[in-house]
């Protein structure tokens, strides 16, 4: 029986790729799409949005139209309207995948809250196989450069991206942080002026935004005499999408609490 999904933004560039993916999946169908009331595609077949023969599924204006058709609502929309849509499903209990970036430290922590009282949740800043490895990768090699090498992040995006650093940056950070003992408080995200010499505890972290890149981060540890980095490039949305409907599989079942990709993949204990 396939697991019934329900897009959020599904007239999105990312709702779009998830559904054009979810209608080629064999375990998975989309019961259900909705927008914003305001969106143009309110209203209209699913299919003719996203490219496809007409569905028979029509895009709502509200979570509440059709959450209860579906067992796993995927969320790749806008920060406000992520925490409303998990503040709408604290009621109902459904599995929920959330991809959403740029929320605050009190939007998330709400959201993490509602799922360890109510619904099973995987959230995380990027669903890419590839880049949760890196985030082991990252961590393995701070815990081995502990000592004599400076740590930089540096990012890019295209520049449509609304918030910046990216949150995948940010779960790079976080993990090589915790690696190391640090804390946020030694996240340095500018540099400008006469700063003076680099503080050896700094975790930099750097911006680019331009024209249509998909995704990219480089973790560099630069050493005395050697400089190591690591390295990940989205060419397509497709790899956030397909991670994205692994979890939906993976999740829907599990008691209520949060999860990460780590889980989904089997990386947390490695």
């Amino acid at each position: 029986m396939p697991v019934k999904v329900i897009v959020a933004g599904a007239g999105g560039r990312m709702g779009k790729t998830l559904c054009q993916l979810i209608f080629q999946h064999p375990e998975l169908d989309v019961v259900g799409a909705f927008e914003a009331p305001e969106n143009p595609f309110v209203g209209k077949d699913l299919g003719e949005v996203i490219g496809l023969p007409k569905t028979g599924i029509p895009i709502e204006d509200s979570l509440e139209k059709v959450i209860e058709k579906g067992d796993v609502i995927i969320d790749f929309t806008f920060h406000k309207a992520s925490l409303k849509h998990a503040q709408i499903n604290s009621r109902y209990g459904k599995a929920m995948v959330l991809g959403t970036t740029g929320f605050s430290k009190d939007e998330l922590s709400e959201i993490h809250e509602l799922a360890k009282r109510s619904f099973p949740l995987v959230q995380d800043y990027n669903m890419s196989t590839g880049v949760n490895l890196l985030t082991k990768l990252v961590e393995v090699t701070a815990r081995v450069l502990s000592e004599g090498y400076d740590i930089e992040i540096i990012e890019a995006h295209h520049r449509m991206k609304k918030d910046a650093p990216s949150g995948t940056a940010l779960k790079l950070a976080q993990a090589i942080a915790k690696a190391l003992g640090r804390s946020e408080e030694h996240f340095r995200f500018c540099r400008e002026g006469i700063i003076g010499e680099r503080s050896p505890l700094e975790i930099g972290i750097q911006t680019v935004r331009g024209g249509d890149i998909v995704g990219e981060h480089t973790v560099m540890f630069a050493g005395i005499g050697e400089r190591i980095e690591l390295t990940h490039r989205a060419s397509s949305r497709e790899t956030f999408a397909r991670g994205a409907l692994r979890a939906a599989l993976w999740v829907v079942g599990k008691a209520p609490g949060v999860y990460t990709m780590l889980d989904v993949l089997g990386l947390r204990e490695l």
